[in-house]
């Protein structure tokens, strides 16, 4: 008989509907809902009334009830969800009540908090598992894959670049993100996903860190610039509603209607704030270099307001270059949509052997959101078969490494300079990575080539 598992899930946005229907419905067999926590007391209504909930309903409890929560269903595992910068409050409080931990990412928001996170772990040896469902989308995998071959000898250099389209891009500053105090900013926020693999994808520390960026796009003067006369401070009610390219009608969607708008009088939350808000101190669009401790180097760039969703990466090795794009489907997160699945006309992997012919490999394809990672990322949270030989769980330190590019990356921009990940936490143990290629691995150049 398999052992059942008990859940309390924190935060009960859109995200949360991904984990209520797993631990309720699809792995039902090992996982156990016994609790849902919420600051809106509607949202938490609403989630009690998902038709896969019972037949065992979970208790309900709002945020200023964690601790009794806690101490009255003994859940096994918090599930946190809830806004970035409250996190660490319920991470720590979980593994200080004897819980183990499953994050969404950001794992955190500053250094202060991703401090205490690891010095609570240390003291409790509680578990935190953080959910890069990226990690797992099978691209990502098959470039690991690659990448732990060999096939272009050692890596040397990395160029990124992430581009979130004006759909999704534009949502960023809709919601609580648009405020670093919320959300550490998108460095901080969107790009854990993207350093977190950079840092598996080379199995590597990042050692230092150099940013600039502004905000040029999402702006009072791009408002002019459209022949925005008038623009409120949320869509709803908004004088140029009618000549907007980026007005959100909450109404006209019965998920974002049910979640959001008709959840306002508990807390006064307005999810459809306007973009172009002078109040807005997160970035547009940002540029980062990383030096890492096995002395690769990584130039990565975030843009919000492109005109396709998606990445492109070049690895540049000893033997040769791997270059791999992807491109994605449009959403706005909560509107009911796949989040991030792939477009597979759009998605592809090349490599180019030094002095041979390039040629392309077939890629590894999946289904569902976030580029087919979200399905095996469950699987492998709530019914895990056997080892990984990708490490692709990630805890506490993976969590804290990806943020550490993004932290250092905010200070890097308001002070100036380099900014040493070292000196942003002390205790934090490396990471587990599968083993890569090495500056000693012995290679040869194909002779008379050209």
């Amino acid at each position: 008989m398999n052992k059942i598992t008990t859940y309390a899930i924190v935060g009960l946005g859109g995200r949360s509907r991904m984990y209520l229907e797993a631990i309720a419905k699809t792995f039902s067999s090992t996982s156990r809902l016994v609790a849902l926590c919420d600051s809106n007391q509607g949202r938490l209504q609403l989630a009690a009334q998902l038709p896969y909930i019972t037949p065992v309903a979970p208790r309900l409890y709002s945020a200023a009830d964690f601790d009794l929560m806690i101490s009255e269903v003994r859940p096994d595992v918090v599930v946190v969800i809830c806004q970035d910068s409250f996190h660490d409050e319920y991470i720590c409080r979980a593994m200080e009540l004897g819980c183990d931990v499953i994050t969404e990412k950001p794992m955190t928001i500053d250094a202060e908090r991703a401090q205490r996170i690891i010095d609570t772990q240390k003291r409790t040896g509680r578990n935190v598992r953080v959910t890069f469902n990226y990690r797992y989308a099978p691209p990502r995998t098959q470039v690991k894959e690659l990448l732990m071959s060999g096939v272009i000898g050692d890596v040397l250099s990395v160029d990124f670049q992430w581009m979130l389209d004006t759909y999704h891009g534009a949502d960023y500053f809709r919601r609580w993100h648009r405020n670093k105090g919320n959300s550490g900013g998108l460095l901080v926020h969107k790009s854990t996903h993207h350093f977190d693999l950079v840092n598996w994808w080379l199995s590597a520390m990042p050692k230092e860190v150099v940013a600039t960026g502004h905000r040029r796009f999402a702006t009072p003067q791009t408002a002019q610039r459209l022949g925005l006369s008038q623009p409120g401070p949320r869509c709803t009610g908004c004088a140029d509603r009618g000549a907007c390219p980026f007005y959100l009608d909450l109404a006209a969607n019965e998920d974002l209607s049910a979640l959001y708008l008709q959840q306002e009088s508990h807390d006064g939350y307005h999810r459809d704030q306007c973009i172009f808000s002078p109040d807005t101190n997160i970035e547009d669009s940002m540029q980062v270099l990383v030096n890492y401790d096995n002395d690769v180097t990584l130039k990565y760039s975030l843009n919000a307001f492109c005109s396709w969703e998606g990445y492109a990466i070049q690895f540049n090795g000893t033997k040769g270059r791997l270059e791999h794009k992807c491109e994605e489907t449009v959403y706005i997160n909560g509107d009911g949509t796949v989040p991030g699945a792939l477009k597979k006309e759009g998605t592809s992997i090349r490599i180019y052997p030094t002095r041979e012919p390039a040629y392309e490999v077939p890629v590894w394809t999946g289904t569902g959101g976030h580029g087919g990672g979200d399905d095996v990322m469950l699987r492998d949270l709530f019914a895990p078969e056997g080892a990984d030989q990708y490490l692709r769980a990630a805890d506490h330190r993976s969590g804290t490494a990806s943020i550490l590019c993004g932290i250092a990356a905010n200070r890097s921009m308001a002070e100036g300079c380099w900014i040493k990940t070292e000196d942003l936490v002390h205790g934090l143990e490396r990471p587990d990575y599968p083993p890569m290629p090495t500056a000693q691995t012995p290679f040869t150049l194909p002779l008379g080539a050209k």
